[in-house]
């Protein structure tokens, strides 16, 4: 539970800090992800567990990566990692006293992992979060060779009792966690850790228990194809003008009734982007035509109702983030465009209501004038 709460809280601190990060589109829009391929490197130390001090059993490692990203929060991807690992033994003799020596092997490891993004998976999908969170699960073989030096001491008489010789290939499950630093839509930079699990025969030695190594890598990760797709939502309806007189024959001498042309309201749409009550330049141009229009038609008012996408976030946090919504849009007309508070009515509908048939689009603050 404690590792949960840890991996559940790290997302909700990459949320916070991507938050800030706003689309770049004027425009309002419906942003999908597009599922893609990626490639990535990386090149970092490995510790491997062992009867020595933790710096004498550091040494280098790398890795490259293809993989595929099914949706905003699921990916997997095949990976080699390789270089060295390292093995100590106490009671080695030299120079009349017994020291701690260290003994290095070569590794090659293909894996495959299933990897989950913490951030879209907790917080929603943002394309411009700046910091993401995942967490990975796998498994590997791991293509040991070069043990030599292990050998060289297993010879002089030393206790390597599971010391091997040529070649050998382990199963070796693995899991860990990854930070990434969005630069674009392309490219990311990132720190990777992990743990790896094997037999106890990895290091030649007996434990008697499993043998483990930790790698904590950085490098950078390139995403190949279109990752996201803009769908614009349909312009808002605007009212018809209104029907001509017909034109009186001169023949009559008073013209014949006219029927009451019933005008239609007005309707305006305003939207805002995901976790967010702020209009946008674009959008308050929208709010200057409906004030424009109340203050040519004194008579007239106007509905002003908050909505928010039930896709994300919780229904109190949508009940409070659409009343802000309309509450802006209520202080705009009624501030900066001077329209009478009285004739602006006020109301908020959270996610109960879905007026658009696409999740995002409801992200908005619907305006109706009437007569």
């Amino acid at each position: 539970m404690r590792h949960v709460r840890l991996f559940t809280a790290s997302a909700l601190l990459a949320c916070a800090i991507g938050a800030s990060a706003q689309a770049q589109d004027s425009l309002p829009g419906r942003v999908e992800f597009n599922p893609h391929w990626f490639v990535s490197a990386h090149a970092g130390a490995q510790y491997t567990l062992g009867e020595a001090k933790f710096a004498d059993l550091l040494s280098p490692t790398v890795q490259v990566a293809a993989g595929y990203r099914f949706n905003p929060w699921l990916s997997a991807r095949l990976s080699v990692g390789a270089w060295q690992s390292k093995g100590g033994i106490n009671g080695y003799e030299t120079g009349g006293r017994f020291v701690t020596t260290t003994y290095k092997y070569n590794y090659v490891a293909p894996a495959v992992d299933v990897m989950f993004n913490l951030s879209n998976a907790v917080c929603g999908y943002n394309p411009d979060r700046v910091f993401s969170l995942t967490a990975f699960v796998g498994g590997a073989a791991n293509v040991a060779f070069g043990n030599g030096e292990a050998n060289d001491l297993a010879a002089q008489g030393y206790s390597l009792r599971y010391n091997w010789t040529g070649t050998k290939v382990r199963a070796v499950g693995r899991g860990g966690l990854g930070l990434d630093f969005r630069l674009s839509d392309r490219v990311s930079l990132g720190l990777e850790g992990a743990a790896n699990v094997l037999t106890d025969h990895y290091n030649s030695k007996r434990a008697g228990n499993a043998d483990w190594y930790f790698n904590v890598m950085a490098g950078i990760t390139i995403n190949l194809g279109k990752t996201k797709n803009v769908r614009r939502p349909a312009p808002a309806p605007v009212a018809p003008p209104p029907a001509p007189k017909p034109t009186v024959q001169e023949s009559k001498p008073e013209p014949a009734p006219q029927p009451k042309v019933e005008e239609k309201p007005v309707r305006s749409d305003v939207f805002f982007k995901i976790n967010s009550s702020v209009i946008s330049d674009a959008e308050k141009v929208k709010v200057r035509v409906l004030a424009e229009y109340l203050n040519n038609h004194k008579t007239a008012i106007v509905e002003v109702t908050g909505y928010a996408d039930a896709g994300t976030g919780t229904a109190a946090i949508n009940e409070r983030l659409s009343a802000k919504r309309a509450e802006a849009v209520a202080v705009m007309l009624t501030g900066e465009c001077g329209v009478e508070a009285s004739r602006v009515r006020v109301s908020h509908k959270g996610d109960t209501v879905q007026p658009f048939a696409e999740n995002d689009m409801n992200r908005v603050t619907i305006c109706i004038i009437s007569n």
